[in-house]
This record gives structure tokens, sequence and C-alpha cells, in this order.
């Protein structure tokens, strides 16, 4: 027995005992927040400043939703599919370099799934396999750590949705599992940032080829927890006289943007489109800047909200926004009662490296070293310790 359930159950009963309240204390702030919410759904112009004004005199680091064009409690409803598009949607996977193995690599393996909307044509895969390996597996900063492997194989799946767009016949809508906006060290080391800023570059510049390519691109993020509405609210909240202290206000703290669109649009619309205010967001700029908005992809009386993120060229046309509203709601019903893009679910499939998988390619790379007379290190210590037979750890 590797857990004390009996200190366990002792706090998951106060666990229990605290709910009830901080149910009833949240519902409270809902309940405020939608308020708030309705008294300012017109307001847009005076948010807009008020939260410009907070990012340049007081928190340059406020992240929060930025008021477009439409009223903050619009329900736009389901608009009708295009005729004809090309869909694609493209997931990403990797192996992570491990010091504790024989052999010391990793991979990021691309999937991509294509589809003729409006065609009887079926969907064509596509994979993407890249090794890491020697000089590769390092930057200034060290060994590739699994967030620098992870932005890597962010910049290949929109790699290889460029590729793919450019021999598509138009229009054509993209969209990939994840926001838009790049994760990764952005503090720390020096050399850990300048690795992070020469990705950062990568991607911009493949972000602007999808511009370039008049391509409907999104980023679909499933069960968001971000209060980026909220904030706004929360900052809507505070008075002029006391913005110096926004940075430690949170009123509305434990409600989400979910929970608030939650009561207002039914299955199939969509929120308005909000601009994205954040310090770590100024490197997208113009046409790459970044928009967001919530989406009802649930049934009539089981919601189910979505944020899908977008760059400015696309919240910017309308006929874009119509087209990529139609077809997500569409590939989500194609799931049935767990509403998530058909293609993504496809794409993920593809690129998936499982465990096996990863055996094969360690096992490939120490049989080419020791053919070429190469020496090939061992497991570690701790590592085949893990491994022996009768133990129920599963760790990679």
């Amino acid at each position: 027995m590797s857990l004390d359930f009996q200190s366990i159950r002792q706090q998951v009963m106060l666990l229990g005992e605290n709910a009830l309240e901080q149910a009833g204390e949240l519902q409270n702030k809902r309940e405020q927040a939608l308020e708030i919410l309705v008294e300012n759904a017109q307001n847009l112009s005076d948010l807009r400043q008020k939260v410009e004004m907070v990012v340049r005199s007081y928190d340059p680091s406020l992240r929060c939703a930025l008021p477009v064009a439409e009223p903050l409690t619009l329900a736009s409803p389901l608009p009708n599919l295009p005729e004809v598009a090309t869909l694609i949607a493209a997931d990403g996977s990797q192996i992570t370099p491990d010091r504790h193995a024989e052999v010391n690599f990793a991979l990021i393996n691309t999937g991509a799934i294509q589809m003729k909307f409006g065609s009887a044509d079926p969907p064509e895969t596509s994979i993407s396999s890249e090794l890491l390996y020697d000089e590769q597996l390092y930057s200034a900063a060290g060994t590739l750590t699994e967030a620098q492997v992870a932005l890597l194989r962010d910049i290949k799946e929109r790699e290889i949705l460029v590729k793919l767009a450019k021999t598509a016949a138009p229009p054509v809508v993209t969209f990939t599992d994840g926001p838009m906006e790049l994760w990764g060290a952005k503090s720390g080391e020096s050399a850990v940032r300048a690795d992070f800023q020469e990705r950062l570059k990568q991607y911009l510049e493949v972000l602007n080829q999808l511009y370039d390519l008049n391509v409907i691109t999104a980023g679909y993020i499933d069960k968001p927890a971000a209060n980026l509405v909220v904030r706004t609210l929360e900052v809507s909240m505070v008075p002029d006289a006391k913005l110096s202290e926004i940075a430690d206000s949170h009123p509305l703290w434990g409600v989400t943007d979910i929970a608030l669109y939650r009561q207002i649009l039914q299955a199939g619309e969509r929120s308005p489109i909000f601009a994205m205010q954040s310090q770590m967001l100024k490197s997208y700029r113009g046409a790459l800047r970044l928009h967001f908005f919530y989406l009802n992809v649930g049934q009539t009386g089981r919601p189910y909200l979505v944020r899908v993120e977008i760059p400015a060229w696309v919240a910017e046309n309308e006929d874009y926004i119509h087209a990529l509203h139609a077809i997500l709601i569409d590939q989500c019903r194609l799931m049935g009662g767990r509403p998530y893009p058909y293609l993504l679910h496809r794409a993920h499939e593809t690129a998936v490296v499982r465990l096996e998988e990863k055996t094969q390619v360690t096992q490939m790379i120490t049989q080419e070293l020791r053919q070429r007379g190469l020496n090939v290190g061992e497991i570690s210590s701790k590592q085949y310790a893990k491994q022996v037979p009768g133990r129920t750890r599963f760790s990679l």
C-alpha cells in the first residue's frame, strides 16, 4: 500500500464539510458576474478604455478579454454550413529526451487529416516523424526540456497545416487542439528566453504563411478554465481611485467564463468575439493578433462550452467566422454525446506515439549503432528498478 488512506479519508470528509458552503458562495458570485455582464453589455468603449488605462498605468501584466464590436451578451445563432470547404486538422505528440534510457533521443510525431466538405471523397491522412539526436538535443540552456520539445511540436503542427493548405481547394479551414498562443519558457535564464524567442519567431512566420494563404485557422480549447471575460468584469468593478490595487483585486475569484456564458448560450450558439489582452501577446500584431470566442457545442439541456482562439484576419471576416462556427458545431455533432471535433480526434489517433512504438525506435537506434561498432549505453539503475518484473507502477 502506497497511500495513507486513513489520512486521506479524514481530509475528504473535511473537503465535503466545506464544499456546500463554498458552492453557495460561488453561485452568488456567478449571479453577480452575470448582472455586471448584462449592465455592461453595450459599454464596449468604456470597458476598453478602462482596461487600456490599467495596462498603461497600473498593471502591464493584466490578462483579460478586450471587447471588440459585439455586445457582451451576444448569443450568435448557428449559421448555415458552407457548400464546399477543405477541412484540415493537425495534432502532435512527442518523446522527450530521457537520460535514464540506454540511448538518448527525442521524437516529434505530427499527424494531420484532410477532408473535402461537401464531397464523397474519403479523408486523407498525413504523418511526419522527426527524430532529434546528438546536437539537436541541446540548446544554449542545455538538454531540451519537455516544454522545449512541446514548442517544437506546436510549430510542426502549424507547418503541416501550411504544407497541406498550399495544395488544398479553398476555402480552407484548419484547426489544432489547444491555444494558438505559443506557450513555453518566457522567463528565467537568458539562454532559455533566447531559445523561446527563436521558436516564437519561427511560429509567427508559419502563422504569416497561413495568413497569406487566406486560411481560416483556429485553436480549439476543450473544457477551458480561463476567466478572461470575468477578469474584465472585475476591472469594471474597481473604482478609478483604487485601480492601483487592481493586481490584488479579485472580487469574482472562482468564476470562470464558461460558467458565465453557460447561462447565455444555447446549443450551437457562440459568444461575442474578444481580443486577448496580455503582456505575453505583444508579439502577435496586426493580422496575427489573437482573439477568441466561446461556443456551446453541447445539446439542448446538456450545454458544453469550449473556447476557440483565432487570429485577427479570421476574427475580422464575417464569412470566415460563420464558416468556422458552423463547421466546428458540425464536427462536434459527429462525435455524439461527447462533443469534440471529429477531425481533431482522428488527427490525435494518427499522431499519438505508443509505448511499444517508443520501444521499437529505441531498438532501431541501438541496433544501428551496434552494427557500426559503436558502444551503446545502458539504462540507469533507477530505471532498471522500475522495470523489475512484478512491479505495478507504470512509468516511461
